[in-house]
């Protein structure tokens, strides 16, 4: 894939930057670079290799996820806390719907 002068002005043009016509002659030849390098890291074979987040091995300390009973720290209050909801639907806050 590469990109030319005309590609590059939309994506500025999308992205609502103001961009010279130099600027966008600069950039052409340095993004073609950049697609031609993540082309390269497509040929890798990775293989039987497992993803990972970091370089180095981590492990996450996670807490069992408990509900609080205490009604003084929180937990176990959900009736109490929907009473003061204008239209509580199942258990949870009833909103108006957003998006159409």
């Amino acid at each position: 894939m590469s990109v030319d002068t005309a590609t590059v002005a939309k994506i500025a043009s999308l992205a609502r930057i103001k961009v010279s016509e130099q600027e966008i002659a600069a950039m052409v030849p340095e993004l073609n670079g950049i697609l031609a390098w993540v082309e390269q890291l497509g040929e890798v074979d990775v293989t039987g290799i497992e993803p990972m987040t970091a370089v180095i091995p981590n492990k996450q300390r996670l807490r069992d996820d408990v509900v609080n009973a205490d009604p003084l720290t929180g937990g176990g209050i959900r009736d109490a806390v929907l009473a003061n909801a204008p239209a509580p639907e199942h258990g949870f806050f009833g909103v108006p719907k957003v998006i159409e």
